[in-house]
């Protein structure tokens, strides 16, 4: 079973398992290149030496070819023997070291009309240590000849030697080198990270800005502490939203709540002289706010678990939901006037939640009820109304539900914040008026999970009330019924 390298060395750091495994690497590709170097040398060397005997025989090959060999047979330097053999195996010339009476191979190794390398030992042809030996055949077909040279191998067995010891010698004072230079550089480059260890230790979770050093070098050391200082004002940022909207939630909790309590005590202190009914009817106005509040809020709770966890399945039922339907049944909740209901044409189909889309509607027309002085008008419209609802998002084909009133509108400035949680206008501030500042948040993130948008514009521009007109872009989906 093959082990991790953590696994063989738990106790160490990781600078010195970076170093154990560079220093292993380094032994390794040493040994091979070493062992390579050496077969190489040996195989040029063992080479040299056949080329210089067979030159050395071929010429003597050529002498017998021509019927001239002189005795002796003339050689350059001492580490060569000639012998020159006839077909019965005797010796017909010899250089002057070479042995006149025994041939240098025996008539088993001896192969007539070949040409032969063979090692064989020295002291057959009066040289120290292994010895080449080879052969080539001379002589005519009448009277073959076989030339022997015998060459010492002393001088390769020398130089491989040499270089051996070379590369014991030299190998483990490169190594040991190179080991000392790679624990400069490892730690050089480990040092960032150290320092992004430190300042993550330093890190203590308190408001203000907190932040990693970030090296100079733009290397991936540098990425990643751009990437975790990137993480740390995520997290800042969700932390500090995640106070805020605490601390909303209570002061909006703790206004019913007092409210209660203050009826509570008042009237106790009245005693007998108490309108129950009075107070029985503000304690359950309170108490529905505080339940619509309660609401509201795990509403959104479940809403930002989802989001942050996209591949848990949403436990809604997703399906075709008819528009008109859906409007008729909002509309039918609020009473005509205020609330106007324009049915439209033709089903109008599109997907999603019938919960979720029908708690947006709602919270729409109540908030328009609130504003308005008069007049809410609801209405949807599909893609091949007149005139055509434009196409958006590439091309996708959207239905559009708005709801109007002719109250005071929404100054564009503050159309986008109104969608933050526990935001209200300044004449929305009243109890009497209801809402913590959450059914425009909720509407956006329930209309964002069923694929749309929402816009706010003025009703009428040019009026001194420009009333306000909220539109629901939803995707339009094909009827289902039709084959």
């Amino acid at each position: 079973m093959r082990r991790r390298l953590s696994e063989l060395l738990p106790d160490l750091g990781l600078r010195s398992r970076l170093l154990a495994l560079g220093v292993t690497g380094l032994v390794v590709g040493f040994a091979l290149g070493g062992a390579l170097l050496l077969g190489a040398l040996g195989w040029t060397l063992q080479r040299s030496v056949d080329a210089e005997a067979l030159r050395t025989a071929d010429a003597v090959a050529l002498l017998a070819a021509e019927d001239a060999l002189p005795d002796p047979l003339p050689v350059a330097g001492g580490q060569l023997r000639v012998q020159v053999l006839d077909g019965q195996g005797r010796i017909r010339a010899a250089s002057i070291d070479a042995d006149r009476l025994v041939p240098m191979l025996g008539a088993d190794q001896l192969r007539a009309g070949e040409r032969q390398r063979l090692v064989v030992d020295g002291r057959r042809v009066g040289l120290t240590g292994p010895v080449r030996v080879v052969t080539v055949p001379a002589g005519t077909a009448d009277e073959p000849l076989t030339v022997l040279v015998a060459k010492s191998m002393s001088d390769v067995r020398h130089s491989l030697h040499v270089v051996r010891n070379l590369l014991l010698v030299g190998f483990p004072l490169l190594v040991a080198g190179l080991a000392v230079v790679a624990w400069r550089v490892v730690g050089a480059t480990l040092r960032p990270v150290e320092a992004l260890r430190s300042g993550a230790a330093e890190i203590t979770g308190r408001a203000g800005a907190e932040r990693l050093p970030v090296p100079a070098a733009r290397d991936e050391i540098q990425r990643l502490a751009v990437t975790l200082n990137d993480m740390l004002d995520r997290l800042a940022a969700s932390r500090d939203r995640q106070r805020a909207f605490v601390a909303d939630a209570a002061h909006e909790l703790r206004s019913p709540v007092t409210n209660m309590r203050t009826e509570l005590e008042v009237a106790r202190r009245l005693g007998d002289g108490t309108d129950w009914p009075a107070v029985a009817e503000n304690l359950l106005a309170d108490t529905e706010r505080l339940s619509r509040l309660v609401d509201d809020l795990l509403l959104l709770a479940r809403l930002d678990e989802q989001a942050a966890r996209p591949d848990r399945p949403a436990p809604h039922a997703v399906g075709p939901v008819e528009l008109g339907e859906l409007l008729r049944g909002v509309a039918e909740r609020y009473p005509s006037p205020p609330l106007r209901h324009a049915s439209p044409p033709g089903p109008l189909w599109t997907e999603g939640d019938p919960g979720e889309l029908r708690r947006v509607l709602v919270n729409l027309v109540e908030n328009a009820l609130r504003h308005a002085h008069g007049e809410v008008r609801l209405a949807v419209t599909g893609p091949h109304a007149d005139p055509p609802v434009p196409r958006q998002r590439g091309g996708s084909v959207y239905h559009l539900v708005t709801v109007t009133d002719d109250g005071p509108g929404i100054p564009a400035a503050d159309r986008e914040r109104v969608f933050a949680r526990f935001t209200r206008l300044d004449d929305a501030r009243a109890r009497d008026a209801g809402g913590a500042g959450l059914g425009l948040a909720i509407v956006r993130e329930l209309v964002r999970r069923a694929g749309g948008a929402v816009e706010l514009a003025d009703a009428t521009p040019a009026a001194a009330a420009p009333g306000l007109r909220v539109t629901v872009r939803l995707p339009a989906l094909a009827d289902p019924d039709a084959e």
